[in-house]
């Protein structure tokens, strides 16, 4: 492992492209690696990268999940049970099951990031949330020092959430994940982004492999590559609000958009909230709203993680001045005093 004086760099392994430093960095590629660690210790649980700032160098260790393999566990006429581990590349994933048709997760094709991190945050996009496929999680349990497994329904998964984010963190640890995928599976189009992308290319019957490159193709013009301008994508959750805050926003903001819930809740994007304040395109310093997508920030070369940090504050308390509506962070903020 590369050491300095600081520590362990990290700036190869965020997306952010932050220059910060851990105590020390491990390449997690076993489970029984884990059994090193127990509650209490200073830790944190690295991916991808693609879903963290970080705002200071880091005390303790920063675990680095390298965990991979994709294998099917059972295939019969109720579906396809997938297990992958939690350091395998998650597009990866999605690609993997495409070349098998196997259906349930194209609508997720590109998301940066990997398979142990998805549950964590509940990834989702484009009307498809992980929770739909997630059949359970194997952990390592700090606390009683050995692997148990973690079903869809014990979870609390939610809009970008999970106990694994929340009631859980600091004592499981995924190390490998079942998805239960579907052959023959008809493809959610229920976004009209995909749909109209889709009439575009005269496709009116299409299959998840067509969903999946209308899906890439519509990524890729809305997020920055992070190898060349550094970016967490989606900065900020969007926000929900009750069936009443919501009547009261339309009349005072009649051009708000908003899609209704099925528990009758509206989730208004934050999108529109923090582009309708002014900000999309707008840099100060290093920082910047990226001109394409307003809910990316972007590192334009050699920000530190506070002054992208500051940057996000700014941006949330215009829209709350605004709107009084709170954007809640979607990137999980890693700050050391």
């Amino acid at each position: 492992m590369e050491q300095s004086r600081k520590g362990a760099p990290l700036l190869a392994y965020n997306s952010f492209g932050i220059e910060a430093y851990a105590e020390d960095l491990m390449h997690i590629r076993q489970a029984e690696q884990l059994a090193a660690y127990h509650p209490g210790m200073p830790f944190r649980i690295l991916g991808g990268g693609t879903n963290i700032l970080i705002a200071s160098n880091l005390q303790g260790a920063v675990l680095r999940m390298e965990i991979d393999g994709i294998e099917v566990l059972e295939d019969n006429a109720q579906g396809v049970w997938v297990r992958a581990g939690a350091g395998q590349v998650w597009h990866g994933l999605v690609e993997w099951a495409l070349e098998r048709d196997l259906g349930g997760i194209e609508n997720l094709s590109l998301i940066p990031g990997t398979v142990g991190a998805a549950p964590v945050q509940n990834i989702g996009a484009y009307g498809v949330e992980l929770s739909e496929v997630f059949a359970w999680a194997e952990v390592w349990d700090l606390e009683m020092r050995s692997i148990r497994k973690v079903k869809g329904e014990e979870a609390g998964f939610g809009y970008r959430d999970s106990h694994f984010k929340g009631a859980w963190k600091g004592r499981y640890i995924i190390t490998h994940v079942v998805l239960h995928l579907r052959r023959n599976a008809r493809p959610n189009t229920s976004y009209t982004v995909v749909r109209e992308a889709l009439e575009k290319k005269g496709i009116g019957d299409p299959s998840i492999r067509d969903v999946s490159e209308a899906i890439v193709e519509i990524r890729k013009t809305k997020l920055p590559d992070p190898s060349a301008l550094g970016n967490a994508g989606s900065f900020f959750k969007n926000c929900s609000v009750d069936a009443r805050r919501y009547s009261e926003l339309k009349l005072r903001f009649p051009g708000m958009p908003a899609f209704q819930q099925p528990d009758g809740s509206f989730k208004i994007p934050s999108g529109w909230l923090i582009e309708s304040c002014g900000w999309k395109g707008k840099q100060q310093g290093r920082v910047a709203c990226y001109a394409k997508q307003a809910l990316v920030l972007v590192n334009c070369g050699g920000a530190t993680g506070l002054e992208i940090l500051e940057f996000a504050g700014e941006v949330a308390r215009t829209v709350e001045d605004t709107y009084g509506l709170l954007l809640e962070p979607e990137v999980n903020i890693w700050e050391d005093n």
